[in-house]
């Protein structure tokens, strides 16, 4: 009788040890599952990410490059300003300005022109630390602090002494701000750092590409800077389509007609900026022609000088020593590379 119930317990433990062993089994090949079920959910998500995001390019604005290496982009850049030896023909024409006021605020400005130089070029007038050479109305820059630096994009507090105009009246203002440039895709935006008579002053730069010769490619149209190149063979050249837009509000809105007078204030001194930059753009293109003109002059009395059947005398030492200045000179000719 005891070996019986002895038995029966033996096999109901075995049984309970089974159904324990198979729930364990069955427990650990659904976690199995499930991580592989996880794994397939997210390549799954990544390739349809992945392929949105190719479709998102492919209706995206121009781009120059999708390339992050900053020596990818300097390269760029130079064969950009190639094109630009070959031709700089270019006609500039005024910005336009458009000013709204906010509720609460003194303006709103939205200014939007075109650049004959490429994207890197404006970005680098704008995010110099010494432009106050280009911008006539700061005065000086009180200090410059670099707060994070990533390579191509950074964040910087400056503080500016600004000059103002307007009719008959000018003046200095101190500005601080804190500055986050981005060379990936070219945008300065600002704030306004400490308070003060600002409650808010607030903006950003942005500068897109332009293909200037982008006839030559049709009946294709090129979305970026490498098909562009490609289509054009080299001598397509790269502009710039700049946006400035920015909101200034005072602590205290000044009623009308002061409102007014600090109003047109701040479009002059916008303009004058505006201006600023299109003449230092004028003044480089003008320097990357004219010293592409020279060396070929060099060059081809390099050429003349060394050629087997030459008639230079040895009175023309003085012209020698001449050219040898000039090409020395025009080495030193170069655009800001930043």
């Amino acid at each position: 009788m005891a070996d019986k119930e002895m038995g029966k317990f033996f096999d109901t433990t075995v049984n309970k040890g089974k159904e324990c062993t198979l729930a364990v089994s069955s427990a650990v090949g659904s976690l199995v599952q499930f991580h592989q079920n996880l794994q397939n959910c997210l390549k799954a998500h990544l390739r349809k990410v992945v392929k949105n995001r190719q479709k998102f390019d492919a209706r995206s604005p121009l781009t120059l490059v999708d390339r992050e290496s900053p020596i990818a982009l300097d390269i760029d850049f130079h064969k950009q300003l190639d094109a630009w030896k070959e031709n700089s023909f270019w006609v500039d024409q005024p910005p336009e300005i458009k000013v709204s006021v906010p509720k609460g605020s003194l303006c709103n400005l939205n200014v939007n022109f075109k650049v004959g130089l490429p994207p890197d070029a404006i970005y680098n007038i704008v995010t110099d630390p010494e432009n106050k050479r280009v911008f006539k109305n700061i005065k000086e820059v009180i200090s410059r602090k670099v707060l994070i630096d990533e390579g191509l994009r950074q964040v910087v507090e400056v503080e500016q002494a600004a000059i103002w105009r307007f009719l008959w009246w000018s003046g200095t203002i101190s500005v601080h701000v804190i500055v986050d440039q981005n060379r990936k895709d070219h945008t300065v935006k600002f704030q306004q750092g400490r308070s003060g008579f600002m409650k808010r002053f607030e903006g950003c730069w942005k500068v897109e590409p332009l293909f200037v010769d982008e006839h030559l490619c049709q009946p294709f149209k090129p979305r970026t800077w490498d098909n562009y190149n490609t289509c054009t063979q080299g001598k397509g050249r790269v502009g710039s389509i700049v946006s400035l837009d920015q909101l200034i509000q005072p602590s205290l809105v000044p009623p009308p007609p002061i409102s007014w007078y600090l109003r047109g204030i701040t479009t002059r001194t916008t303009e004058m900026l505006i201006s600023d930059l299109i003449a230092e753009a004028a003044r480089l293109r003008g320097a990357v022609s004219r010293a592409e003109a020279r060396k070929k002059e060099l060059e081809t009395d390099d050429e003349r000088e060394n050629a087997p059947n030459s008639s230079y005398a040895p009175d023309d030492i003085k012209k020698r020593w001449q050219r040898r200045r000039d090409r020395r000179h025009n080495k030193r000719i170069r655009l800001p590379v930043h």
